[in-house]
């Protein structure tokens, strides 16, 4: 993808799931029409196993603009959302294979929050560790509760485990229950799954024959 002889001013997205079976629908349409997207379709706990996000830092340069729907798709803490940022807005003459930098600018949609390069503006460097200071809290305070719940859920003998999964057949069954405008309750509970299970499965690309 980076090419020698390309011209500069890109305008570069980068788009993260957690998972293959979750949708992108949605930051595609917020980062709009791109030059070039790189997709990471696995967890955001380690910026240096993102093999996406690193060929995104090779690949950028000065005047490129790098779009992320979400600093949450950057970054799951504080500290590597800043080192990734830097990254990427820091001076090229400091740059080196271990410690990059490369003078784009990069602009988070969701919270209207852009950084140039040179990323010298004391306002906007404390509303970016503010913001991700606030992301990080929530995260932890959204996986402690599903422990707590999962843990009086055991104590009820209700914890049910993770969603049942369906191999192709039964996925293709599923989409064609669904084309005969059959309930999609009724198929959920025929298949052990919840609804937004079913959901999930209507939304992955139609297994191959």
């Amino acid at each position: 993808m980076n090419g020698t002889h390309r011209a500069p001013g890109q305008r570069v997205a980068y788009l993260r799931v957690s998972s293959a079976g979750q949708n992108l629908a949605r930051q595609l349409e917020a980062v709009g029409e791109c030059d070039q997207t790189f997709t990471e379709r696995q967890s955001g706990k380690s910026a240096t196993d993102r093999p996406q996000l690193q060929a995104l830092i090779r690949h950028v340069r000065r005047g490129d603009h790098v779009v992320v729907a979400s600093m949450d798709r950057l970054a799951r803490s504080v500290i590597d959302l800043n080192d990734i940022v830097q990254q990427i807005t820091g001076d090229p003459a400091e740059h080196t294979e271990q410690h990059p930098r490369k003078g784009a600018s990069v602009e988070f949609l969701k919270e209207r929050l852009a950084f140039e390069p040179g990323h010298s503006d004391p306002m906007a460097a404390f509303q970016l560790n503010m913001m991700g200071a606030f992301a990080q809290f929530e995260r932890e305070l959204i996986r402690q509760r599903q422990a707590e719940g999962i843990a009086a859920a055991k104590k009820r003998g209700v914890y049910k485990g993770r969603p049942r999964s369906l191999d192709s057949d039964q996925i293709r069954a599923i989409r064609n229950a669904t084309l005969a405008d059959i309930p999609k309750a009724q198929i959920a509970r025929e298949y052990g799954i919840s609804r937004s299970t079913l959901y999930r499965y209507l939304d992955q690309p139609t297994p191959s024959l």
